[in-house]
Formats: structure tokens, C-alpha cells, sequence
């Protein structure tokens, strides 16, 4: 069974279970973005090799963000690859710790947040292999590694979480901005939830068609503006 789905013609989703990764093929080599829960590595190689590309060239590894679900295996993968790392300035204390969240992050309200952190999130526990950040991130900042990856900062899921805007394909990495299991709904965890929304909300104002998420289905279709439909008029509890 295949655990890759071919997004555009040089972006692919790597499903671990309920955490996505994401590879992008550039000029460059590779770039991962993300890095799944810890003793992932040879899961997220075995699904690079399904979408016909080498592990080994993978370049460039970007963290989204730096909870223990995106960045627990980078370290090995960076050990293995020779990845330059870059992450938000303000997620360096989580990753170069090895820390899974910040103090004061809450569950999302509701039965199903509640489950699903019960079930997914609490098993995982609290530390994972700290490793080095070789670049910082930030803020309306273009990557060079590919020209049009566009950096926008979206704080609230934590205070370093970035979204990635590929204008040349129309898609928007979202990472934990929020998430698409069950229809769009916020992240199970959150430092604060109002920041985040406006982060989705902000987000929603650029060009893309398509969304796709650290967890849950890509969005196709019209992706920014059903992010802006859906937490417009989203109450916080």
C-alpha cells in the first residue's frame, strides 16, 4: 500500500499514520518538510523511495513547527541526510531542547479533541532528540533552496509555526495551523487558540487553491476560501 499522494508534479504528501510530511523535488535536491513522531526515519525513507526519488538527496529539511509530532525523527534524519534544518527563531528553545510543547498549550474543547488527544497525542510523552537549527526562518521571507516558497509566520498552534505558500503551484503547506481529520476544525493542541485563528484567517488573504495539513486530507479546491468561510464565523468557547 502506498503511504505517498502525489499533490503536484513536485509535491508529495507522506502519511505516517495520523502526521503528514511533506517532500518537494527543486533544483536543489529535496526538501523535507517535517519529520513525524520519533523512530520515523526509515518510514518517512521507505516513502520517498515510493514516490520514485533517493533519501540521499534529500537537502533541505524545514520544521514547521517544533512539536514532538513534526520534529521528533529530524534529528535522525538530518544525522542520515546531511539536511540543513531551519525552523522559526521562536521554536529553537522546543527543538534545541527536544521539548514536545511549550508551557500553557490546552486541548482543544470538545469530545473529539479530547479523544483524539487521549488516544494520539499524551502516548507519544514529552521529550524527543533535540538537534541544531542551521537557519532561522522568518516571516515574508522567499527560500532561496526554491524560489517561490514563500514563509508566512502563523503563530497560536505555537509561537513558532510557519506555513509554507508555494505561489508557483497554487498550494499552501499549512502544517498545524489547523487540521482536516474530520472536516477543518482546529488543532487538537493549542498555546492560543484566538492567535491561531487569526493566523488561519490571515493566511486565507493569499493566493492558493489547494491546502494540505500536518493531519487529515488535502483541500483541492478553493482552499483559501473555505479556510476563511470556516473560521470567520468560528466562535472560540
Amino acid at each position: 500500500m502506498s503511504n505517498t499522494l502525489q499533490i503536484t508534479p513536485r509535491l508529495w504528501q507522506l502519511k505516517m499514520g495520523m502526521v503528514n510530511a511533506y517532500l518537494i523535488k527543486t533544483n536543489d535536491g529535496l526538501v523535507l518538510v517535517d519529520a513525524g513522531w520519533p523512530n520515523k526515519a526509515d518510514a518517512i525513507f521507505a516513502a520517498v523511495r515510493q514516490t520514485g526519488l533517493n533519501p540521499t538527496d534529500i537537502r533541505h529539511l524545514i520544521l514547521t513547527h517544533g512539536h514532538i509530532d513534526h520534529a521528533g525523527s529530524a534529528a535522525e534524519v538530518k544525522r542520515r541526510t546531511g539536511a540543513k534544518v531551519y525552523a522559526h527563531a521562536a521554536d529553537l528553545e522546543l527543538i534545541t531542547k527536544g521539548e514536545a510543547e511549550h508551557p500553557g498549550t490546552t486541548v482543544t474543547p470538545g469530545i473529539i479533541p479530547a479523544i483524539l488527544y487521549l488516544i494520539f497525542i499524551k502516548p507519544g510523552g514529552t521529550k524527543y532528540e533535540s538537534l541544531s537549527v542551521d537557519q532561522t526562518i522568518k516571516e515574508g521571507e522567499t527560500l532561496s533552496i526554491a524560489n517561490d516558497i514563500e514563509i508566512i509566520h502563523t503563530p497560536g498552534h505555537c509561537a513558532g509555526h510557519v506555513a509554507l505558500l508555494m505561489r508557483q503551484d497554487g498550494v499552501l503547506i499549512a502544517g498545524d495551523i489547523c487540521s482536516n481529520v474530520m472536516g477543518l476544525g482546529y488543532s487538537i493542541l493549542n498555546e492560543d487558540r484566538a492567535l491561531a485563528r487569526q493566523s488561519i484567517l490571515h493566511v486565507a488573504t493569499y493566493p492558493f487553491e489547494q491546502a494540505v495539513f500536518g493531519h487529515g486530507n488535502p483541500l483541492k479546491k478553493r482552499a483559501n476560501q473555505l479556510l476563511k468561510e470556516k473560521f470567520m464565523d468560528t466562535k472560540l468557547k
